[in-house]
């Protein structure tokens, strides 16, 4: 087996996660917490509680934070060692269509834009909607979009959309809260220097990017994939690899939220998400995957965007990574 999917869970055995058991060719990795209710393994999935994740030997699993959404790293790392290929990213209140799947990682469509910012929603949709991550001083700017066939381009990250309930912010929930169905359109990619944000909603990664799936411990629960995935598209063009965005294959009943802890808690990606770009297309990077990850980290913190702890814990990642990947 070396398709791993990979939910965090608090919640008793969900819709989504039975319906992912069914899928002959993937592992279920459930990575539990301290409010978890223990799920029973089966053939087909893996529940790790807590005292599970620090039995397993990464430095990570006794440093991580409970309570929080990152603890999903040690089920990254568990895959991994477990020899995963490709990692597929979703929670378990996103539900598979019948035909879920995703393209091989390769694209000849490539997103041609008149901004720097991407709204990629716009391609599946004539609604008023944005992803989560989305700079809010991009929402109402009129761009241009066209698709153009090449080249065949390298992928390292499928992003996936999701129907009903997509992955928007709490403005969009609080004041628009429609519940959308995307078109299907033709999978595309974005080139260098252009952006999009990548959620952990319905998400594939191979294994050149198993570096970059590290999720920040020490940001709030609605920024954590957020960050994590505009450092990951500055960096996969590094390795000449670019990020995909295809179709809804998910929908999501999402489980309760408290809209204005959400809010709270995404202040920092509506008022720093321009600047962190900024930092990330000025950045100087090395031939090193790992260290260029950690050089990332060391000037968010040099601009105040993580604290010191998020160094250490990202350094004991790559040490994980090390042990188990001979990266």
């Amino acid at each position: 087996m070396n398709k791993f999917i990979i939910i965090t869970t608090i919640n008793e055995k969900t819709h989504a996660i039975t319906e992912f058991e069914k899928f002959k060719d993937w592992h279920i990795v459930l990575v539990g917490d301290v409010k978890s209710v223990p799920i029973k393994n089966s053939e087909r999935l893996t529940y790790l509680s807590i005292k599970d994740q620090e039995r397993l030997g990464f430095k990570l699993a006794n440093l991580s934070n409970k309570n929080h959404y990152a603890r999903k790293n040690i089920g990254y790392l568990f895959a991994i060692k477990n020899g995963a290929n490709i990692i597929y990213d979703t929670d378990d209140d996103n539900i598979p269509y019948d035909y879920w799947s995703f393209p091989d990682f390769k694209c000849d469509n490539i997103c041609v834009s008149s901004n720097k910012f991407i709204n990629i929603y716009k391609l599946f949709t004539d609604d008023n909607v944005w992803p989560r991550g989305y700079p809010l001083d991009q929402v109402t700017t009129k761009s241009s979009y066209s698709l153009n066939n090449d080249k065949t381009h390298e992928i390292g990250i499928w992003q996936g959309l999701a129907d009903k309930q997509p992955d928007v912010d709490a403005i969009y929930r609080l004041i628009i809260n429609k519940p959308i169905r995307f078109n299907q359109n033709t999978p595309f990619c974005l080139p260098e220097n252009f952006y999009c944000p990548i959620n952990s909603q319905n998400t594939l990664w191979r294994k050149e990017a198993f570096h970059l799936l590290y999720l920040p411990n020490y940001v709030s629960f609605r920024f954590t994939d957020i960050l994590r995935g505009y450092i990951a598209q500055r960096l996969l063009w590094q390795q000449k690899l670019l990020v995909g965005y295809t179709g809804a294959s998910v929908f999501q009943e999402r489980n309760t939220h408290n809209l204005m802890t959400d809010f709270e808690d995404e202040i920092i990606f509506y008022t720093n998400t321009k600047r962190i770009v900024d930092y990330l297309d000025n950045i100087k990077l090395t031939n090193s995957a790992t260290q260029n990850l950690l050089q990332v980290y060391e000037g968010l913190q040099n601009i105040n965007i993580i604290a010191k702890e998020e160094l250490i814990m990202c350094k004991t990642w790559l040490e994980d990574l090390e042990m188990i990947m001979n990266i």
